[in-house]
């Protein structure tokens, strides 16, 4: 029986399945809860809301503090159910780790801190940590989710773009501070200074506070404006070229998979991640064995065998 709860409990907390009327409550309550508790933070910046009705936005506070910390700790009972996370004290320790579940402490650890170190409140911005809950909205929202999936795949893209641009952004700013740094002395003090009006300049906002008085610093504001364009539209490329790809990859898992039906237990999760694991192994051993042995080998079942090989062999040394 215990195990049986353990499961539907787990189950409506992790699959967010719409078909599933208990999940698609607990998702939007938990929704609506953190925007519930969001809405009275901002609210409370008002002199006349927190004069008035402080107490009633403390309330809420605590009402969703106390919901998200149960939420937590149910999480924590029932995730042994899968096999991942089977072991009574490691297991919970991993599923503690994974970055969802990372999410939702984050979500109340602030408060406690505030709790047990009443002198935090006293940091400026402190208060501030209490947004983090918006970061639990990622859990329930399909588009967010997607959108933190584009941008894993695409990090290596995404990191060398923005390493170019702070390379860039040094190398203009250098060049500013000592074509600028004589005929102005207040507005180009320094390098890092100047970097300000590198990333105005790089991002082509021109607030205006800081510009180029010298021929020669107009060239290379000028030059610098023209890069920025060009430069700062790679980064949304790539994200809408991820965005384009992640699409395309659920129409074709729509087309292709057959209709699952309702899942009773939590342990068809854990096959299904052991599937999509060995996939992309078995994705990685087949362009191995082309890469490596493709010029040596015309005939594709050899090939394949091979790629078959460096599979068996991985998943007996790594237990996929």
């Amino acid at each position: 029986m215990s195990q049986s709860l353990k499961a539907r409990v787990y189950q409506i907390l992790e699959s967010s399945d719409p078909t599933d009327l208990l999940s698609r409550v607990d998702d939007w309550a938990v929704s609506l809860l953190v925007i519930l508790d969001v809405t009275a933070f901002i609210l409370e910046t008002s002199a006349f809301i927190s004069s008035n009705f402080k107490l009633f936005v403390d309330e809420i506070e605590l009402v969703a503090v106390a919901c998200f910390t149960l939420l937590y700790m149910i999480q924590l009972w029932c995730c042994t159910v899968d096999p991942r996370y089977a072991h009574p004290v490691w297991g919970r320790l991993r599923y503690a780790t994974t970055p969802l579940v990372v999410i939702d402490l984050m979500a109340i650890l602030p408060f406690y801190l505030m709790l047990l170190f009443p002198l935090i409140r006293s940091i400026k911005f402190a208060d501030v940590l209490r947004l983090l809950r918006l970061l639990k909205l990622i859990r329930y929202s399909e588009a967010l989710q997607t959108i933190l999936r584009v941008i894993e795949s695409k990090k290596n893209e995404l990191i060398m773009t923005l390493f170019t641009v702070f390379i860039l952004l040094i190398f203009a700013s250098s060049l500013m501070f000592f074509a600028e740094s004589q005929e102005q002395p207040e507005a180009f003090p320094s390098i890092p200074a100047a970097m300000w009006w590198g990333v105005v300049t790089l991002t082509t906002v021109g607030y205006g506070d800081v510009y180029p008085v010298t021929p020669l610093g107009k060239l290379f504001g000028a030059t610098l404006a023209f890069i920025g364009i060009g430069l700062f539209a790679l980064p949304a490329g790539i994200v809408a070229a991820g965005f384009s790809e992640e699409l395309q990859r659920r129409k074709i898992a729509q087309l292709t998979s057959p209709k699952i039906p309702h899942w009773e237990d939590a342990e068809r999760l854990a096959i299904a991640h052991h599937l999509e694991r060995s996939s992309d192994v078995m994705k990685t051993c087949i362009e191995m064995a082309k890469t490596k042995f493709g010029d040596s080998f015309e005939n594709e079942e050899i090939i394949r065998d091979l790629a078959l090989s460096l599979y068996e062999e991985a998943s007996r040394k790594f237990k996929l």
